[in-house]
C-alpha cells in the first residue's frame, strides 16, 4: 500500500521539485535541500499549524539560534549527534546541515522524542523530505528511558543537543546519561537554560563534574558545555550545592 503523504510533506516536496533539488544524488544537493527546507519551514509550518497561533515560534528554535547550533557543531567537527526533542524539526535540520557539511558518509543523527505524533510528524516529514532520512533515526520513547539503554549498548556520539522536557528531574536525568554517551571532551548544547528548572540541572554538572562553559561568539539563548577529557565520578565529600 502506498504511504500516505501529509499535506505538509506534499507542500515541502512540491517546493523542492520546483527548485530542482528534490532528488538527492550527492552531498552538494543534500545540503541545498536542507537549506531550502530550513528557509521555508516557518512559512509552511504556519500554513499547516496543528495547534494554537504562534505555536511554531514558541516551540521551535529560531533561525538565528539554529544557525548558532549548526555553527557550533560544524566548528566541533561533529559527525554523530544525539538530539532530545524534535517538534517541527528546525533544530534537527540545522544539525543535519552541520553533520553533512563535510559529506554524508559516516554522519549519524539520533533523535529521541515520544511526542512527534502530537505535531502530526511534521518534524520527521521535514527531515525526510530534505533527504536526511538515511542519516537520522527517530526513537519514539521518553529520553529518560532511551538514554540509559544506549549507555548499556556502548553507544557514543561527538555532541548532544537538549531541548526536550523542561521538568527539572527529567533534564537532570537526561544530562546524567548524556555525560556518558558524549565522548570525553565532547560538547553538550542546551536550549532554554534561562528557565530555572533547566539552568539548575545544568548547574550541578558545571559545579560538580567539571563541565566548562563554551564561548558562543554571538548572542543566543543556547548554552554550550565542554565535557572533561576523561569521565570520572566526583567525590561525594566535595559536593557543591547547585541552585541558581
Amino acid at each position: 500500500m502506498p504511504r500516505r503523504v501529509s499535506p505538509f510533506a506534499a507542500a515541502l516536496g512540491s517546493l523542492l521539485r520546483k527548485s530542482n533539488t528534490f532528488a538527492v544524488s550527492n552531498d552538494e544537493e543534500l545540503l541545498a535541500n536542507i537549506q531550502t527546507v530550513r528557509r521555508r519551514l516557518p512559512e509552511l509550518a504556519a500554513k499547516w499549524n496543528i495547534t494554537a497561533y504562534g505555536d511554531f515560534e514558541r516551540v521551535s528554535l529560531s533561525e538565528h539560534d539554529s544557525d548558532v547550533l549548526r555553527d557550533l557543531l560544524r566548528a566541533e567537527g561533529a559527525r554523530t549527534v544525539i538530539e532530545i526533542g524534535l517538534a517541527y524539526g528546525s533544530s534537527a535540520l540545522a544539525i543535519g546541515e552541520a553533520i553533512s557539511s563535510k559529506g554524508s558518509q559516516g554522519a549519524n543523527h539520533l533523535i529521541i522524542d515520544p511526542y512527534q505524533h502530537l505535531f502530526e510528524n511534521v518534524g520527521w516529514e521535514a527531515i525526510t523530505t530534505a533527504g536526511l532520512g538515511s542519516l537520522c533515526t527517530l526513537v519514539n520513547e521518553r529520553s529518560q528511558l532511551a538514554l540509559p539503554r544506549l549507555v548499556t549498548e556502548g553507544f557514543q556520539v561527538d555532541a548532544a543537543f537538549v531541548d526536550g522536557s523542561h521538568i527539572f528531574h527529567n533534564v537532570f536525568v537526561d544530562l546524567c546519561f548524556l555525560r556518558e554517551l558524549v565522548r570525553p571532551g565532547g560538547l553538550i548544547i542546551l536550549d532554554d537554560c534561562q528557565w530555572p528548572s533547566v539552568g539548575t540541572a545544568v548547574n550541578y554538572y558545571e559545579l560538580n563534574t567539571g563541565w566548562t562553559s563554551e564561548p558562543i561568539s554571538q548572542p543566543s539563548r543556547l548554552r554550550a558545555f565542554r565535557l572533561p577529557v576523561s569521565l570520572g565520578e566526583p567525590k561525594f565529600e566535595m559536593f557543591q550545592p547547585f541552585q541558581i
